[in-house]
């Protein structure tokens, strides 16, 4: 990538310089605020809807598995000469899915506006990749630190706000707003980012998206209906098997192509592996957590447990989340000096399974759902500042940015299988004709997740062998990356790309 602003210095108006960034921060921020439209709306929209809550489940579910879709392809797009298209293309998605879930009449429009919304999950790397192509270096970690604490901030105050006008004009509203800020955002875009900037396209692998996406949607489905389906079910067991089939042919074509969307060869260092299967199992858990302490707050009291609060309290549940994840990210600089990077996601992932065993044993009072979530958060930061760090100093430079690739896609498809089981153990305790499962089912989820972390802490403890033990000190370039990583996560947002210079690295174990 360009070191030098080529297309702002010699062929755009001052004007241009100097609002790219406030455009590029607006985006981030603004992106950050929809992706907070689904968790806290979840049990309206059931009720509105009349489905059930691990039906309405979807609208979660939805948006994270094209989240998980969007963000490889994008990336790959995005490092050519056309990343306003890509923004554009992104933000126009996401205003249509706005609107579709605003104007919808039944619940299979409005999941579907969520999956088009979930397309703005990738959309964070890509603004990196421009404030990287346009400014100066001198300027370039300053924009990238700002687009990470933008982002940060805009998913702390999402939550409160978009719960805040559903509140008053129920989800719809809620909707609403989103469609009226990213239309906003587009403008901006279309006025102010150039049309052309540097970098080199790369063939794009047709198959390779094709494939991943079929398995990823087929073992989704399954986990979310799978309940109601029967698990031994012709259709459940058959999906599974062509699902299986899908994931063994995507592998089998990016170990053959010369440009693979996702290079999956990469696992075979252990620092690597030990990243991404700790990424894969904690974004699991991330949201098999999330959305049922918002959901359990929201349940009527007279259904035996939940303490029947507004949209707008349980908004405010995700706000210790967010300061967690963002206290996490100043502390790294402090820890990472006295213990290294090898204990952080084994220190994190306990932490997690502390907040959710918490939860599931002590739910009596609604502090308890504040605290649970604040120390999630720390638990959250913690885990996925120190993935990228393992995954930096184990790989030649020239590498990373593959390595990061199959870390960001294992996350995101993480997000939206949790979501999925979630919405398939709800249902599973949900009686037909009832809009909430019993009490068993939450406490069985939050279980699920409580295992899912102890089980990283020890895989993360002992994948690495003794080499990590070794390891060399991160990088100031390093910590900073970890840093914004830890700042975005409560956000289910993608960071994590190539970086110019990210310190050195061993390459091999």
């Amino acid at each position: 990538m360009a070191e030098s602003a080529t297309s702002l210095d010699l062929h755009d108006p001052p004007w241009r310089a100097r609002v790219t960034l406030p455009v590029l921060v607006a985006v981030a921020a603004l992106v950050a605020i929809v992706s907070s439209l689904g968790a806290p709306l979840i049990p309206s929209i059931a009720r509105s809807d009349r489905v059930s809550l691990s039906t309405g489940e979807w609208v979660l579910t939805a948006a994270l598995l094209a989240g998980a879709l969007a963000t490889p392809a994008m990336g790959r797009l995005a490092d050519g000469t056309r990343k306003r298209m890509v923004i554009v293309f992104a933000l126009v998605a996401v205003f249509a899915g706005c609107v579709l879930s605003a104007v919808s009449t039944g619940f299979a429009v409005l999941a579907l506006g969520r999956g088009l919304q979930g397309v703005g999950l990738g959309l964070l790397p890509v603004t990196m990749a421009i404030a990287r192509s346009q400014f100066t270096p001198d300027k370039t970690a300053r924009a990238v630190a700002t687009l990470s604490v933008s982002a940060a901030v805009g998913a702390g105050l999402g939550y409160p706000i978009t719960s805040l006008i559903a509140q008053f004009y129920d989800y719809r509203g809620a909707f609403w707003f989103g469609a009226i800020t990213v239309a906003l955002a587009l403008l901006l875009v279309v006025i102010v980012l150039p049309p052309h900037s540097d970098g080199h396209s790369r063939r794009f692998d047709y198959l390779g998206m094709a494939t991943l996406g079929t398995a990823v949607v087929g073992v989704s489905v399954v986990l979310s209906e799978g309940g109601e389906w029967r698990w031994t079910s012709a259709r459940s067991l058959g999906l599974i098997a062509f699902s299986l089939v899908m994931a063994g042919v995507w592998a089998a074509h990016e170990l053959r192509i010369t440009d693979p969307l996702i290079d999956i060869r990469q696992v075979r260092n252990r620092s690597v592996l030990t990243a991404d299967t700790s990424a894969f199992l904690i974004a699991v858990a991330m949201y098999l957590f999330l959305p049922i302490i918002i959901e359990f707050v929201q349940i009527p009291v007279t259904s035996g447990y939940g303490f029947g609060t507004s949209i707008l309290v349980s908004g405010l549940v995700f706000v210790p989340l967010s300061f967690g994840s963002f206290a996490a990210s100043r502390c790294l600089t402090a820890y990472t000096n006295r213990f290294g990077v090898r204990s952080m996601i084994p220190f994190g992932s306990v932490l997690f399974a502390v907040s959710t065993l918490f939860f599931a044993l002590e739910h009596s009072a609604l502090w308890e759902a504040f605290v649970a979530a604040g120390i999630a958060g720390i638990g959250i930061g913690f885990t996925f500042a120190a993935m990228p760090g393992f995954i930096i100093q184990a790989v030649p430079a020239s590498e990373t940015g593959s390595a990061m690739g199959l870390y960001q896609v294992l996350r995101s498809i993480g997000l939206s299988l949790g979501s999925a089981l979630a919405s398939a153990v709800l249902i599973s305790y949900t009686k037909s004709g009832r809009t909430y499962p019993t009490y068993e089912g939450f406490r069985v989820t939050l279980v699920i997740a409580t295992a899912l972390c102890a089980t990283t802490a020890v895989l993360s403890f002992v994948m690495p062998g003794t080499s990590a033990r070794t390891a060399i000190a991160p990088s100031s370039e390093l910590k900073e990356l970890m840093k914004e990583e830890s700042e975005v996560e409560s956000a289910g947002l993608m960071l994590s790309e190539e970086r110019p210079d990210t310190g050195t690295s061993s390459g091999r174990e």
